[in-house]
């Protein structure tokens, strides 16, 4: 399938990200939310992000342009369907609301439609089986921040097509990422592996091993890693993380019980940046100390 149009359901953070990069690499994108404060957020967002571009010379003003030229907005989910050749949801990661999705995808999309999830952890063999287009169905699985990050893992469910999987990888490499295909296993490649990690990051901050802090930054100096798992929590949100540790447990085992410290903090609300604390604060009273 030739892929013109771009639908990204869900415009929070890894939504507007997605439709960020879809637009600069010259897709017709279209964005929707439930929240329309969070779809003005993220149209903010896009066209802030391409102002920065063209301050930095790292975008040109003629890209700025076509770029907010190929963003529109859709009122529902239906009405986003109707217009895409693919469609990428960035819901909240439960199953009951993803497949929520899917079948409003199935019952609204062109026929031909591909229809992806950004799901990290979850099934898209049980997404898919729930359409009646099952070929087309397929995990994109992007990282956050999307603008920074230069991975794309394309999650090959049980039956979906090689054309499928063509596609969403030549969308990838437009984006700019390096794309890498998986057979669809819970985690993936990267969430069973950053999940594990994180998972134990906490366990020796709550046996008082080594500072956040430390732990931190013995990941990044002795590992090499970009951030530490605590600053990498943070970003990604702990309610999300723990959404995923609690999935990796009931398909793979008890390596990946969640630790008691991070549930703890999910129930304190300290779930990373977007609430101001997470396993740091960032609270402007915090900023001004």
């Amino acid at each position: 399938m030739d892929v013109k149009t771009i639908a990204v359901i869900g415009a929070g953070t890894m939504g507007r990200g997605i439709a960020y990069a879809a637009v600069l690499a010259g897709y017709r994108t279209v964005l929707e939310d439930v929240s329309p404060a969070m779809l003005n957020e993220g149209t903010t967002f896009i066209r802030t992000m391409l102002d920065d571009g063209v301050a930095a010379a790292s975008v040109t003003a003629a890209q700025r342009e076509s770029a907010l030229a190929n963003l529109s907005t859709a009122r529902s989910v239906e009405d986003a369907c109707r217009l895409a050749d693919l469609l990428i949801e960035t819901v909240p990661e439960e199953m009951e609301v993803k497949l929520e999705i899917f079948t409003i995808f199935d019952k609204f999309a062109k026929p031909d439609a591909i229809l992806a999830s950004n799901t990290s952890s979850l099934s898209i063999t049980e997404l898919a089986a729930i359409t009646f287009r099952a070929e087309n169905c397929i995990g994109m699985h992007f990282f956050d921040p999307v603008l920074k990050t230069r991975l794309l893992e394309i999650a090959r469910a049980l039956e979906s097509s090689d054309a499928t999987v063509a596609a969403c990888s030549e969308v990838g490499r437009r984006m700019g990422k390096e794309v890498v295909v998986v057979r669809e296993s819970p985690g993936f490649i990267t969430s069973r592996i950053s999940a594990m990690i994180g998972n134990e990051a906490f366990y020796m901050l709550q046996e008082g091993i080594a500072s956040a802090a430390d732990i931190d930054k013995a990941l990044k100096l002795g590992l090499n890693h970009p951030m530490g798992p605590f600053e990498l929590v943070d970003l990604v949100g702990l309610d999300v993380r723990l959404d995923v540790l609690e999935s990796l447990h009931k398909t793979l085992g008890e390596k990946y019980r969640p630790c008691p410290l991070l549930a703890q903090y999910v129930k304190a609300g300290r779930l990373g940046r977007k609430s101001g604390r997470g396993v740091y604060d960032y609270s402007e009273k915090a900023a001004c100390k």
